[in-house]
């Protein structure tokens, strides 16, 4: 076992160095992998051998020198229907065989993508031990690297979440040569893989001879079910046998959903019905879950009498179209259409330029559908016809049997006239509310308004009036139409009318000070009054600083401001608290019994103490209360325990802001209860 694991790792560790052989097998490509039914379990007997393309795995590629690529693989795909947790175990027929495993996320991608597309591996094990592999509870929440075995490696990841909707592919990469083989089986998660739609047949289509039927079918099914000599299917009409059935793409894929019947003659015009039933391998067409269609399952079909294909549908046109597209019941050749657009007219109230024709032609180079393609769009309103012409090639279009649509046919349309929201607004200025009245015409048949009026709402009223409350910059939006065509424009209205008076001023000052007033009006202010309530008043914006008298009690001043425009005025008034002292003290008695007197221990009148600093301390010398802010005051608890009778020390620090000068000052106080 020794010689074995040494030779595991040496694999492991080192690039192989053999030369890339290509994977021709069917399920060894992305393109070509098995469909899976998540009640099956895969059984290969053998793997062989082939190599094509390096892989990224995340968080391994540049960590170590191990060779990932897409050595001995088999691909399978599947389909999410329902959300959950994947699970699933790799088996090996020989149990020392190792096996490795990357699952993508190939939603609306092509599948070979697996190669380029770093962003879509879902999980991932490159374990470098022998034995089953995959995704299981119990597994590590991260892709394991390759690396030398030493028996510890884990080899199931955890199983990953996928989504309903999307589409995955699962790599089984077989690092040994041994083509031994393995068991696949998915199993233990939560989400649903199989399929539940029944299998059924969807449409079938004769072709123009009337001697074979193309017939789709409503989902991926096998190709390895369907028997070649048509056995599978019977016609309504006796006489008339399937006598092959081929079905499309099955050289290079293990299923499909179209095939192709060969009759033994061909049909006249009429109605028919096409019935399955258990072909002479002994089942009808089964999908991936082996559940076959049921047996008298039946499709109508039409044998139509062989006449010209009719110009006589167009895709409903929008507002201002650029083009117009024709559809047909039969496919048309693409060889016959002009592409300069010259086998079509369009007329109408207005002068119409064609200036070319594309399809989109299948492997058939046939084509369901025409686009007429037009100088510029029509925005009149009006009844319009396109007809059919001869064109520069001397003739109009072929349908896919050889008929001739004749010219002459034509198919008539009608369009509204395009609309515009532009609108107009006039402005009611006020001085508490403004008022705006929106205009819009109402042109080209608008009979829908959808206003976005900004603060107030919507409208859909043609000329709805606003009342603002609140001035400033408006964002306005009309959207209108007539049932046809509609427009959407977008402004921003400034009412700019508003008027505010404010000033910012200090709310409490010494008596020894003046106030500063600082204006902070807004508007377009053409007057300014301030009354300071000491007998002096201003027109200034910005007045001179105000001294209040000093008559030795606590006074209160009310600073009042007037602004106007020119229509109107507003006012505000704040407080002015001027002290009756600034000397900053701290009492030397208080009495917390919370009557409202003296209840609190604090350093009073200190607005001017810069750097504040106020402790409280007993007399054991144990801190009880410490602040830097002057209003913060001491209730004589500590944590919240009322604090005996006594005497308390404390220490009072700050910078005077008048002098900067530095004090520092001790004293005790009594607290009396």
């Amino acid at each position: 076992m020794k010689s074995v694991l040494s030779v595991l790792i040496i694999c492991l560790i080192f690039p192989f160095q053999s030369e890339s052989q290509s994977c021709t097998t069917l399920g060894q490509t992305p393109s070509t992998a098995f469909p899976v039914c998540g009640t099956t379990t895969f059984k290969q007997s053998t793997v062989p051998i082939c190599s094509t393309n390096s892989l990224y795995v995340p968080g391994c590629t540049s960590s170590t020198t191990a060779n990932y690529a897409n050595k001995n693989p088999f691909w399978y795909q599947f389909t999410c229907f329902q959300s959950g947790t994947l699970g699933f175990t790799i088996t090996p027929n020989n149990i020392s065989d190792d096996y490795d495993w990357q699952l993508y996320d190939i939603t609306g991608l092509d599948p070979n993508q697996v190669f380029t597309n770093q962003n879509i591996i879902v999980s991932g094990n490159w374990a470098g031990n022998p034995g089953p592999t995959g995704a299981s509870n119990t597994g590590v929440p991260y892709i394991q690297c390759a690396s030398p075995y030493d028996g510890t490696e884990n080899r199931f990841a955890r199983m990953p979440n996928i989504i309903q909707g999307h589409t995955y592919i699962l790599l089984v990469s077989h690092f040994s040569d041994s083509q031994s083989g393995y068991s696949l089986d998915f199993k233990g998660g939560t989400a649903v893989i199989t399929d539940p739609t029944d299998p059924k047949m969807w449409r079938a289509t004769p072709s123009c001879d009337g001697q074979q039927l193309f017939v789709k079918l409503n989902k991926k099914m096998k190709c390895s079910s369907l028997a070649a000599d048509g056995s599978d299917f019977k016609l309504s009409i006796p006489g008339i046998n399937v006598v092959a059935a081929t079905g499309v793409n099955c050289n290079n894929s293990f299923n499909l959903d179209s095939l192709v019947l060969t009759l033994s003659a061909p049909l006249p015009p009429g109605d028919y019905f096409l019935i399955i039933k258990n072909g002479t391998d002994g089942n009808t067409i089964l999908d991936n879950c082996d559940r076959g269609i049921p047996e008298s399952d039946q499709i109508p079909f039409k044998i139509l009498t062989k006449q010209p294909t009719p110009m006589d549908s167009l895709v409903p046109v929008n507002c201002a179209p650029k083009d117009l597209t024709l559809v047909f019941e039969k496919p048309i050749r693409c060889s016959t259409v002009s592409p300069d657009g010259s086998d079509f007219l369009v007329t109408g109230p207005v002068p119409v330029t064609i200036t070319s024709a594309t399809v989109e032609c299948n492997a058939n180079g046939t084509t369901s559908s025409i686009k007429v393609n037009l100088n510029q769009p029509l925005v009149k309103g009006g009844n319009y016809q396109i007809t059919l012409k001869n064109g520069t090639d001397g003739g109009t279009i072929t349908d896919e049997c050889g008929m001739v649509t004749p010219a002459g046919q034509s198919v008539s349309f009608s369009l509204k006239d395009t609309v515009n929201a532009d609108f107009t607004y006039q402005i009611g200025l006020g001085c508490r509310t403004d008022t705006i009245q929106f205009f819009h015409p109402g042109n080209n048949g608008v009979n829908q308004w959808t206003w976005n009026l900004a603060d107030i709402g919507t409208s859909s009223e043609q000329n709805p009036v606003a009342y603002y409350h609140l001035f400033g910059p408006k964002d306005i939006s009309l959207s209108v139409s007539n049932g046809f065509c509609s427009d959407s424009v977008s402004a921003t209205i400034l009412l700019d009318n508003m008027l505010r008076a404010a000033f910012q001023m200090p709310g409490t000052i010494c008596p020894e000070d003046s106030a500063v007033f600082q204006n902070q009006s807004i508007g377009k202010i053409v007057s300014y009054l301030w009354s300071f309530d000491n007998g002096i008043t201003s027109d200034n914006p910005n007045p001179d600083p105000q001294k209040y008298p000093m008559n030795g009690v606590e006074s209160f001043y009310n600073i009042r401001l007037i602004v106007k425009d020119a229509q109107c005025a507003d006012t505000t008034i704040k407080p002015l608290k001027v002290l009756n002292s600034c000397f900053i003290a701290v009492p030397n008695a208080f009495t917390p019994n919370n009557d409202g007197l003296n209840d609190y221990l604090y350093p009073v009148n200190a607005f001017k103490a810069d750097g504040l600093e106020f402790r409280v301390y007993n007399r054991a010398g144990q801190l009880l209360f410490s602040s830097t802010n002057f209003t913060e005051k001491w209730d004589g608890t500590y944590k919240g325990e009322p604090q005996d009778a006594g005497i308390y020390v404390w220490t009072l620090k700050y910078t005077l802001r008048d002098t900067g000068k530095k004090f520092f000052l001790k004293g005790s106080t009594v607290l009396i209860r």
